[in-house]
């Protein structure tokens, strides 16, 4: 059996089993580290003569980087109380067990890819919009990693003022495509949380056109043969018809391909592990953990 935790900025969600057939999962508010930690470690003790390793995706940016001497850190993050928090150090510690890490995205990447709408892929994107916006890519059946790991949410996208003035609500950057595009600054924009808008209100075109300028840079840079998208914002399902029509008319007809020419159905998709996404993403990176074969780029088996 293993252990995986999906580390959201809002929510903890804690699972235990092999895959999607097995799992069973507690969720718990993201509140200190040491009321939320205390929590999950509570949940795995519960199974703690069966673990054999425990994966983490988390919320960032974080250090995914084992040869660094700040590994399974939570970094930069303006949540208050996770700065620079040892989240793999401290779940390792508690539970005596091996512990895999990595972002979130990338976590809910590797999931899709070993279970759901990625099986078969080599080259994807997984894209979360809710809270904040992240994404994971897999590049010749490999995660990318790099220098530390992609933050997508955090791209430049066109801003016409005249036409939206919102001027964006991310802290670090402004109107980046999180400070744009993100389930936070719909709120501020519109004055209500994206669940309460109605499917015909104009902030839906408007957030399919921001989504759109990501999904074509991404087209452009990655040549990806699908995109997932997944994440609170994406409960409006009507957004995955106003995204691919508006990446449709990004593109211009510029790169001919099946794809984006007559499937654009199943190229935007919606993740196939539904909110399980994260945690067996987890889960793999658990199965990682044990064989002791987690690289930053590891090649996916």
């Amino acid at each position: 059996m293993f252990g995986g935790i999906e580390a959201g900025g809002t929510k903890f969600v804690c699972g235990v089993g092999t895959g999607p057939d097995d799992l069973r999962t507690a969720e718990f508010a993201t509140t200190t580290p040491e009321a939320t930690i205390g929590e999950a470690i509570g949940f795995f003790q519960g199974h703690a003569d069966q673990l054999e390793a425990i994966g983490i995706a988390s919320f960032g940016p974080v250090d995914p980087r084992p040869s660094s001497p700040g590994f399974g850190h939570i970094t930069s993050t303006p949540k208050p109380g996770w700065q620079n928090f040892d989240l793999a150090g401290v779940v390792r510690t508690a539970l005596r067990v091996p512990v895999g890490f990595d972002t979130d995205v990338n976590g809910a990447a590797l999931g899709e890819a070993r279970w759901g709408a990625a099986r078969g892929l080599t080259d994807f994107v997984y894209l979360t919009v809710g809270t904040g916006i992240g994404g994971g890519a897999m590049v010749n059946g490999r995660l990318v990693h790099g220098m530390l790991h992609p933050e997508m949410g955090h791209i430049r996208v066109p801003h016409d003022l005249a036409a939206d003035p919102f001027v964006g609500g991310c802290p670090f950057h402004q109107d980046c495509l999180e400070g744009l595009a993100s389930g936070p600054a719909i709120e501020a924009r519109w004055g209500k949380s994206a669940r309460e808008l109605p499917p015909t209100h104009p902030a839906w075109q408007l957030e399919a056109h921001y989504l759109g300028l990501g999904l074509a840079t991404w087209v452009c840079t990655l040549s990806p043969q699908r995109f997932i998208l997944g994440g609170g914002v994406m409960q409006q399902t009507q957004l995955f018809a106003l995204a691919r029509a508006e990446l449709t008319r990004l593109l211009n007809g510029y790169i001919q391909t099946w794809e984006l020419t007559n499937g654009m159905d199943d190229y935007i998709v919606p993740p196939q592990l539904g909110h399980h996404a994260g945690v067996l993403g987890a889960i793999a990176l658990a199965e990682r953990a044990r064989s002791d074969v987690w690289q930053p780029a590891a090649a996916e088996e």
